[in-house]
């Protein structure tokens, strides 16, 4: 077998920068931006480690090595699962994206290449190239309403459904993590218009940033 060599992406502490880094949210927050009050708040989950995962879903030795490496099962279409701080998300029937924290990118891939060994898979570090936003509180949904063309409602988008939508003229992928939470998951060349936008669509409701 050949063999794949493995390095590690992430910068040294203190010199990784998040795609939104200059915008400053950790000072905002810090000055009072988070309003007890307020309907939205919004915090980026910088620096996590992503990695886009290729293999196939029918064949349960993949399946199998999955679970092994991470103590989750693939998810099925427009769906995610999560296991503390780690979640996979489906992204097509070959390909999931797995989000862990920061700093673990490395010893993760590790991980999955050794369960996986010998299979036909792909695994690609793509870190450097998005960021989640994270929003949350009792106007999210209504944020979204009206940013997306994708149906938000209840009905039609529980906790757990994940998808790539069109997002004012970007596009991103929404993910439902909890009742009154969501993710977004945005491009890093599309952070700042999705930044600037949500300052613009939440300012009803009143913005608050949290570290």
């Amino acid at each position: 077998m050949t063999a794949i060599n493995v390095y590690k992406q992430r910068p040294d502490a203190g010199q990784a920068e998040s795609p939104l880094f200059h915008a400053g949210l950790d000072e905002l927050a810090r000055k009072g931006k988070n309003k007890s009050n307020a309907g939205v708040t919004l915090r980026e989950k910088k620096l996590l480690g992503h990695l886009i995962l290729r293999g196939d879903a029918d064949d349960a030795q993949f399946a199998g090595g999955v679970h092994k490496a991470l103590g989750l099962e693939l998810p099925v279409a427009l769906t995610l699962v999560a296991k503390g701080e780690i979640s996979l998300q489906w992204l097509s029937p070959d390909e999931w994206l797995l989000i862990v924290p920061s700093g673990e990118e490395f010893a993760t891939e590790q991980k999955l290449r050794a369960a996986l060994e010998g299979q036909h898979i792909a695994i690609v570090n793509v870190s450097g190239g998005q960021t989640v936003l994270e929003l949350s509180g009792p106007k999210a949904r209504e944020v979204l309403m009206k940013s997306s063309i994708y149906d938000v409602h209840p009905s039609n988008f529980p906790v757990g459904k994940a998808v790539g939508t069109a997002f004012a003229k970007s596009q991103l992928v929404i993910r439902h993590t909890g009742e009154d939470t969501w993710e977004l998951l945005v491009r890093r060349s599309f952070s700042d218009y999705v930044w600037l936008w949500l300052q613009d669509a939440s300012a009803e409701y009143g913005l608050a940033i949290k570290e």
